[in-house]
Parts: C-alpha cells; sequence; structure tokens
C-alpha cells in the first residue's frame, strides 16, 4: 500500500552487567478458569544464572511463557528495558532465546539446518556474517557436531535435546530462557549444559532455567526463585532459599540439606526412612 511503511526492527542495547534485563511486576495467569501465577514479581540481571524451581504445577513453565511473550498474563514484564508490547516479533527474537519442554520437527532436517534456524532473526542485518560461527560454536557447545548431518527425527530424546539447546545458543540473543534443558540428559551432559550457560552469563547474557533437580540449581544458579501454587515463595543465593524447612514445605516432603564439603553450595537430600 502506498504510504505504508514497516519499522526497521532495532537492535538490542548492550546490557551492564548486573543491571535489569528482564523484569516482572505484579504477575498474573489464568488457566481456565484456575490463577496458575499469582502477584509474581521477579528480576533477572544481565550476568547471572536464575534458576525457578517448585513442584509440579507450581507456574514455573508459565512463567518462562509469559517472560518470553509466548503467555497470556496480566501484570508488567520489560525486556531490554522495554515492555515485551513494545518489541515486534523480530525484536523480541533478536533480544531473548526460549527452549521449549517439548520440540516438534515434522520434517528431516539435518541437525546443522536444526541449529541454523537460530539464526533466523539476524536474518538481513550485519549480524547474518555472524551464522557460520554461530552454529559451529553452539553445534561445538552443546557435543552435537559428530552428527550435523543425521536427520533430527532420527535422534534419540537425548540427542535431540541438546540440538534443541544448540539452535537457542546460536540465537545469540542477551536472554537465555530455558525449560528443562537436563530433562533427558545423562549426568554429563547435564553438568555440559550448565557449564554452557554460566559461560554465557559470564559474558553478560541473563540466563532463566527452569530445573526439577534442586542439587543443579543449588550447585550453577547464582539466585534461586522458588515457586509453590503460582507464587514466588522465595528469590535469592541458593545457601540462603534452599532451607529444609521452606522446602519440605514447599515440596510436601521432608527434607534435609547438608553443606557440600568442597564448595559449601547446599546438597539437598529427601528424607527416607532407614
Amino acid at each position: 500500500m502506498i504510504g505504508l511503511r514497516t519499522r526497521r526492527a532495532r537492535p538490542p542495547r548492550p546490557v551492564p552487567a548486573g543491571s535489569a534485563a528482564i523484569e516482572v511486576r505484579g504477575l498474573g495467569a489464568e488457566r481456565g478458569a484456575r490463577a496458575v501465577l499469582t502477584g509474581v514479581d521477579l528480576t533477572v540481571r544481565a550476568g547471572e544464572v536464575l534458576a525457578l524451581v517448585g513442584p509440579n504445577g507450581a507456574g514455573k513453565s508459565t512463567l518462562l511463557g509469559a517472560i518470553g511473550g509466548d503467555v497470556a498474563c496480566t501484570g508488567d514484564i520489560s525486556v531490554d528495558g522495554a515492555p515485551l508490547a513494545a518489541w515486534s516479533h523480530a525484536e523480541l527474537a533478536m533480544r531473548r532465546a526460549i527452549l521449549l519442554q517439548r520440540q516438534t520437527v515434522s520434517f528431516p532436517f539435518t541437525v546443522a539446518q536444526v541449529v541454523a534456524m537460530g539464526r533466523a532473526p539476524w536474518a538481513g542485518t550485519p549480524l547474518e556474517d555472524d551464522d557460520e560461527a554461530a552454529v559451529a560454536e553452539a553445534m561445538r557447545q552443546t557435543d552435537t557436531a559428530a552428527f550435523a548431518h543425521r536427520p533430527y527425527p532420527r535422534l534419540s530424546g537425548g540427542e535431540q535435546a541438546r540440538v534443541a539447546l544448540a539452535r537457542v545458543l546460536a540465537q545469540r540473543t542477551g536472554a537465555l530462557l530455558l525449560d528443562e534443558p537436563t530433562a533427558a540428559l545423562d549426568l554429563h551432559h547435564q553438568e555440559m549444559v550448565f557449564g554452557v550457560v554460566r559461560e554465557r552469563a559470564a559474558a553478560g547474557a541473563a540466563a532463566v532455567v527452569v530445573v526439577h533437580d534442586l542439587g543443579l540449581a543449588a550447585a550453577h544458579a547464582d539466585r534461586v526463585a522458588v515457586l509453590a501454587e503460582g507464587r514466588l515463595a522465595a528469590c535469592g543465593p541458593p545457601g540462603e532459599v534452599l532451607t529444609a524447612a521452606l522446602l519440605s514445605d514447599v515440596y510436601r516432603h521432608d527434607v534435609e540439606v547438608v553443606p557440600h564439603p568442597r564448595t559449601g553450595r547446599p546438597l539437598i537430600l529427601p528424607h527416607r526412612p532407614a
């Protein structure tokens, strides 16, 4: 149409380490007639790993989806200093990358092709020149380069999970939103995932990770947000938040918390009869 112009996507600005990359205020969400989240306030800072933990149904995935702009909600969410609604879909994709619990790829794309999909937000921008390097680095970090040419649907569940993470890493955004990235992985690859996430945080990214394994959260997160029945029960450093009293109450199961003999970080153990 004559006279109609499309606004050019605004690239993200650098966010200084320690400053707010994502802010959530008074967040609420419903599923049907049931409140899933109520009055959640949360700040995620550039350069930190924030773990979201809590029992099934606590609202962790809903909170992550709301932050990413994929779940309808009430309240205020800002990313890169502006409300979510201020960004176009392309601009939002330049600022945050989301890893969902379930990844569906129906066509027989190769692993390399799936990872390269993460570069879509940068098409037509100067950063498009980084596509090849970004894909190669992401596959190296996730230990997926060895099967780059295999069809994605033929991979095991754990291999698919690592490829999905590689796609998100290749996007190279300032915020990573990861929903249970270690759920299908063995011990080695669980530690690998958090090692990569910590590297990205050290480089300035803000990372929000939903994780069920409290031991992983305690070992790798800078802060832990504990959700219970759609509300934020506590948020802070692992040593302050992951207490026996709070976790026993939230999970409705007696737990013991002891310091790791070398790192001092909390070790969370469910109470079991002798």
